[in-house]
């Protein structure tokens, strides 16, 4: 049964309620309802409230598009990464778990969710912070923030200084809600000077750019990038083009931006996924820099994130960072190129993403694992191009500053569902990282699952706590080198390796 609980805040008290340990707040505002002429500017402070605020639903969704990544029936139903509250440009709240209210200060996971910047919420029942505060005394917190052509639309250099920044203002609202956790989570009993970001997907993206952002450092002391690394971003001349293609689909001109602002934020999103079908179309190897990211801007965000070099502004930061070993299943493993994938055809579709190489790639590939099907290496190629082989430059990076320790693991374990034919797929470990496998239906009902999710679960608690993800439930896990590689695999029976896949991370060596 679940109680209230009140907590006093800098802008106001919230209520919250307790259930079985936790105490939870949803839908508290970070940032003002970024509105009218508020639209595309950085995030304003919330304006105090009087009385006690409820904070027992979550807020609004970001303003977005459904089904942005096409995915077919049967895996709609499995995946419940959106939650399902409206959509609204007021969509600026956060929501908070904690252990308790009291006592010693408790790390904070603060979770940046996926869906490469135009789509995703705070509140999918897989980031429910819940039963990571009853395995351990911790504090979690999960939020939303603009998206799409209203988090990410570099304005600046098309339309003047009135819409400087706007091509990170989703960004700036992370970086708000990290400064809302500086200033209010000792409250709810957590420590604001050990705060660990760590997100999935876009959300690991989210999590690359923060290590880049001046105006963020000190606002957390450990990072997590799962399957999400973002190793150059968008440039301001890429930003600008796809401004200018967005306001080309509002029938406006550069002169005529200041009637943004007013535009119904249905019709901007009808504009945007105008353009990103464009995107979609694009070399994969672009995606990155075309549609709706944030751009480098040489002040806000000023480059990189991870080109050439690893970010100085967060040198000292403890890093985890890894990848699942069959990423693209969940994203290619439907389409004609892949189930219809033969050995004679395979270089052929390879060709969008490889150019002149993709012979001599899936000919390596093969080399190293000579029992593999067509369709199994084409999707072990995409995968490592775009998220294992990023990843391990970005770990190679941060080691070379010299100032912090790298962890790098694979997650390994296949889930049963759809016949297996997800394997260990992109977002897999979610719930994993969560302990909420019992509301996944994505992992499947073998109960031998159960302990793989405490494990994940107390070495992303750990991290938080010490910065190193081991724990008494694992093989021992040394600080990533590039001498031995030691990576830590996750899958019903955990284990370590030193430089698992090794022929094919040579295969990305200089490319």
């Amino acid at each position: 049964m679940a109680d209230g609980c009140i907590v006093e805040t800098a802008r106001g008290r919230v209520c919250g309620v307790r259930d079985r340990g936790v105490s939870i707040f949803k839908g508290i505002p970070y940032a003002a309802p970024p509105l009218g002429a508020l639209r595309w500017r950085p995030p304003q402070k919330v304006e105090p409230w009087s009385g006690v605020r409820e904070a027992t639903s979550y807020g609004n969704r970001a303003i977005q598009a459904e089904n942005v990544f096409g995915l077919p029936p049967d895996l709609l139903e499995l995946f419940t990464l959106g939650g399902r509250e409206p959509t609204s440009e007021d969509c600026l709240y956060l929501n908070v778990w904690t252990s308790g209210l009291a006592g010693a200060k408790r790390p904070v996971l603060f979770w940046c969710h996926g869906g490469a910047f135009i789509t995703g919420s705070g509140s999918s029942p897989w980031s429910d912070g819940a039963n990571l505060c009853r395995l351990d005394e911790v504090v979690v917190v999960s939020i939303n923030h603009r998206l799409g052509a209203l988090g990410y639309l570099h304005l600046e250099d098309v339309a003047g200084e009135a819409f400087a920044g706007a091509g990170t203002a989703g960004m700036q609202d992370i970086v708000a809600a990290l400064e809302w956790v500086r200033d209010n989570i000792a409250a709810f009993g957590g420590d604001p000077g050990n705060v660990t970001i760590f997100g999935e997907s876009g959300g690991g993206a989210k999590v690359s750019v923060l290590m880049a952002m001046p105006s963020a450092r000190g606002l957390f002391h450990k990072a997590v990038i799962q399957s999400g690394p973002a190793v150059r971003m968008a440039d301001r001349d890429d930003g600008s083009k796809t401004a200018r293609q967005v306001l080309a689909e509002l029938g406006l001109g550069p002169g005529e931006a200041d009637r943004l602002r007013t535009v119904p934020a249905e019709r901007i999103l009808e504009a945007q996924s105008a353009v990103q079908a464009t995107v979609g179309r694009a070399s994969f190897a672009d995606r990155r820099r075309l549609g709706f990211n944030p751009a480098t801007d040489g002040t806000i965000f000023p480059g990189g994130p991870f080109e050439p070099d690893a970010p100085a502004v967060s040198a000292p930061v403890p890093l985890m960072i890894g990848s699942n070993k069959d990423e693209m299943a969940l994203f290619l493993g439907h389409l004609p190129w892949v189930t219809d994938a033969t050995f004679d055809n395979l270089s052929e579709s390879m060709t969008p993403y490889l150019g002149a190489r993709a012979a001599d790639v899936i000919a390596a590939y093969r080399a190293a694992q000579p029992t593999m099907t067509a369709d199994r290496i084409g999707l072990a190629i995409v995968g490592d191009l775009g998220v294992r082989n990023l990843s391990l430059t970005i770990a190679d990076r941060k080691l070379a500053q010299k100032a912090a320790d790298v962890f790098v693991y694979l997650f390994a374990w296949e889930t049963p569902v759809l016949e297996g034919r997800l394997r260990s797929c992109h977002t897999l470990e979610i719930p994993f990282v969560f302990n909420n496998l019992e509301t996944a239906a994505l992992t499947g009902s073998d109960p031998a699952r159960l302990p793989l999710g405490e494990r994940m679960a107390r070495a992303w608690i750990a991290f938080a706590r010490t910065g190193r993800p081991g724990h008494g439930g694992l093989p021992d896990w040394p600080a990533y080198s590039t001498a031995t590689r030691p990576t830590m695999i996750f899958d019903a029976e955990c284990r370590l390796e030193n430089d698992p896949y090794a022929t094919e991370r040579k295969v990305w060596e200089g490319a």
